[in-house]
């Protein structure tokens, strides 16, 4: 892959280096990221790319990776094979902490395999060795601190040191209370770890002991009395036999956790690729990058693609950036841009380009997702002045350098970027030799964005059918740029108009305009108003869409509407053929009655009371079938509503779980032991024995209950 330091110092992506950097906890991870470049397997690229918008969307989902800050180990690590080296006790702490940072890591992961695949993919290449933690727990108590019982010669000897503690404490206060009367207000202080009398220095020879110094003016000698002076040496000794029994314990623990050497570097890299993925999916997160779609084919189709850059300082400042949207494929290979100056050339240049380096360096990319890109293999830029006074090159010496490099490498899997294309000499001459440069590039079926201001270059690109000449447009009344790209047009650079609006005096306009060749100005003038005419166009065309949108949403309402309508008419037909029906029920039944009034004929009037109630069965089950395929009906509706709804639902779920959690902490906030309450439908009143969490441990006198706190209340 060709895309040299100079292409990534154009396209400012040390910047977006930079930025990457300020997101990562180590410098380790920081100095990978500064040697961030193009991917040349682009299997490894994909992966790095999946990874990075996985990372992204935990941020959102609710769901985010239990990954915080680690320890860098790679130092104490390759010491760990040194005969009689032994660990700091501080390292065994940061040893457990990343074990279990990637035991977690691991169990999240497994969770979420489904939404995290790639992710996943990489954490299962990573064992996690409980034994790790259970030989540094052995060892160590929660405070970092080697355990009392860690060896049974430990145990004995604090429970000397101990002992040794509580009789030194002893005698001394004993000491203390006898000299009394020497002693200074103070009484006692501490030197060197050991307890000493704050003795008056005029009477400090009454007090037999070993003499440790004075105060600042003197007044005070500090003395350790005679009677601790060989319990204090006995301890000191056994402090000594504690010191060596401890490193006896590190230097053990050092080599079972060497065996774990390989392994405990392979949680260092896994944390460390982490710490790279998290770093640039927050990154992405600061300006709203996404993947986009990746092709295999070479194209490059941007939809509202933003510089990044560009697109954080305006962040900064609350101002707006506006997108461009652009495509690059096989039938449209190069796109000439041209139009006036400080019109937003350069820096769609540099969209293009620095978006495209970011992609193939698994960054992800501020774009709408249905953009799509492909890669290539060289990326040539050729942007700004680039005098190299070292190299005694002026600019269009360091420009023709350039395209000397390009017209020998370059292919049909180039992408070329150039700002002021043939710039650097003499108009006619450097337009021809860039005319011809740029035919060289087409032949190779080379990709590229040029920007110029040569109409032989712009009438050039017209006739090639997979060149297409751009323009940014422009305020022809106002003469601001609008910074938008238009695909399929040349663009005037507004020369006389601009110099007008700077107050040139228009007499010196007008001669500068007759020495220039007529059909020159006349052709600037017809690029000027169709683009004037494209733009007006183009303005009403958005005018249309948005009454056309109006106007659909007006539609639907009416459409709504009518279907409201429509449903209460066909509810109050059902209604009235159920009263209907109701109605020559009764009839029936009342004709049945003046039968059997007249006849007194019993099995008659049962028979034809059967006969109707038959009928009337078998129309419901009719009825009953019809209804229970509308429900069905319902019912799948009701599923894909769910299911197109489901993230709204869930965050709105959410919502409510998070209130009716805050309602039961204040509730529990508000009951303490003792409270008497009542549950809810029940008139038996009982006390608050214990709370522990959501749970209340209620009596009734005679026993003892457990009950959710929203299920009662205080009285």
């Amino acid at each position: 892959m060709q895309i040299s330091n100079q292409t990534l110092k154009d396209l400012e992506f040390p910047a977006v280096q930079q930025g990457i950097a300020d997101f990562v906890y180590t410098e380790k991870v920081a100095s990978r990221v500064f040697d961030l470049k193009p991917y040349e397997n682009k299997s490894a690229l994909l992966n790095d790319l999946h990874a990075t918008n996985e990372y992204l969307a935990t941020f959102d989902s609710g769901n985010a990776l239990p990954f915080s800050e680690y320890f860098v180990l790679d130092e104490f690590l390759k010491r760990l094979e040194i005969e009689n080296y032994y660990l700091p006790a501080e390292e065994f702490f940061k040893i457990k902490s990343n074990s279990l940072q990637v035991k977690e890591i691991k169990k999240h992961l497994a969770s979420f395999e489904e939404y995290l695949p790639t992710l996943f993919a990489k954490a299962e290449t990573v064992l996690y060795e409980k034994e790790i933690v259970k030989i540094i727990d052995q060892v160590f108590n929660k405070f970092g601190e080697v355990k009392d019982d860690a060896t049974p010669e430990l145990k004995q000897v604090r429970a000397k040191i101990k002992q040794l503690n509580a009789r030194i404490t002893e005698l001394f206060n004993k000491s203390m209370a006898h000299h009394t009367q020497v002693l200074d207000d103070i009484r006692e202080s501490v030197i060197g770890n050991r307890r000493v009398l704050a003795v008056k220095s005029a009477l400090r020879r009454s007090v037999k002991g070993q003499f440790l110094g004075t105060s600042k003016t003197g007044s005070i000698s500090f003395i350790e009395p005679e009677s601790v002076l060989n319990p204090r040496r006995e301890l000191d000794e056994l402090r000594e036999e504690e010191k060596h029994l401890i490193i006896q314990i590190l230097l053990k623990l050092t080599a079972e956790i060497a065996v774990y050497k390989p392994l405990l570097e392979t949680y260092q890299e896994f944390l460390e690729y982490l710490d790279f993925t998290q770093a640039k999916a927050k990154f992405a997160q600061t300006m709203q990058a996404v993947l986009p779609n990746i092709s295999d084919k070479l194209t490059l189709n941007l939809i509202d693609a933003y510089h990044p850059l560009l697109y954080l300082n305006n962040l900064k400042r609350k101002e707006k950036t506006i997108p461009q949207t652009l495509r690059l494929d096989e039938h449209q290979r190069i796109i000439i841009i041209s139009g006036p100056n400080a019109g937003g050339k350069s820096i769609t240049l540099k969209t293009v380009g620095l978006n495209q380096i970011m992609i193939q360096s698994g960054i992800l990319i501020p774009v709408h997702p249905k953009s799509e890109v492909g890669f290539f293999d060289k990326i040539f830029t050729d942007i700004g002045d680039n005098q190299s006074i070292e190299n005694h090159l002026s600019t269009y010496s360091y420009r023709l350098k350039q395209m000397a490099h390009f017209l020998k490498y370059a292919d049909d899997k180039t992408l070329l970027l150039v700002d002021e294309f043939g710039t650097g000499s003499d108009p006619d001459l450097g337009g021809a030799l860039a005319e011809v440069f740029f035919e060289e590039f087409y032949e190779r079926k080379a990709y590229g964005i040029f920007t110029t201001h040569y109409t032989n270059i712009k009438l050039s690109a017209e006739k090639l059918p997979e060149a297409i000449n751009a323009s940014m447009l422009f305020d022809k009344h106002s003469l601001e740029p609008l910074y938008r790209l238009e695909l399929g047009q040349a663009g005037s650079s507004f020369t006389f108009e601009v110099a007008e609006k700077n107050k040139i005096p228009y007499r010196l306009i007008n001669r500068a305009k007759k020495k220039v060749e007529n059909d020159k100005v006349r052709l600037d003038k017809t690029i000027l108003k169709l683009q004037q005419e494209k733009f007006e166009i183009q303005k009403t065309k958005n005018e249309v869409e948005e009454l056309k949108e109006s106007q659909e949403v007006k539609q639907e309402l009416l459409e709504e509407t009518q279907d409201k309508i429509q449903q209460k008419l066909y509810d109050f037909q059902q209604l009235y053929d159920k009263e209907q029906k109701t109605l020559m029920m009764g009839k029936r039944i009342n004709e049945m009655a003046d039968n059997y009034l007249k006849s007194k004929n019993k099995k008659q009037l049962i028979s034809n009371f059967l006969k109707i109630i038959e009928i009337e069965n078998s129309k419901k089950t009719k009825e009953i079938q019809q209804q229970r395929k509308i429900e069905k009906i319902i019912e799948k509706e009701v599923k894909r509503e769910l299911k197109v709804n489901e993230e709204t639902i869930s965050k709105q779920q959410e919502k409510i779980e998070a209130k009716e959690k805050q309602a039961t902490q204040q509730k529990i906030k508000a009951l303490k032991v003792g409270d008497r309450v009542k549950i809810h439908g029940s008139n038996s009143v009982g006390t608050i024995e214990k709370i522990k969490d959501e749970t209340l441990f209620i009596n009734y006198g005679i026993f003892t209950t457990q009950i959710s706190v929203n299920e009662v209340y205080k009285i």
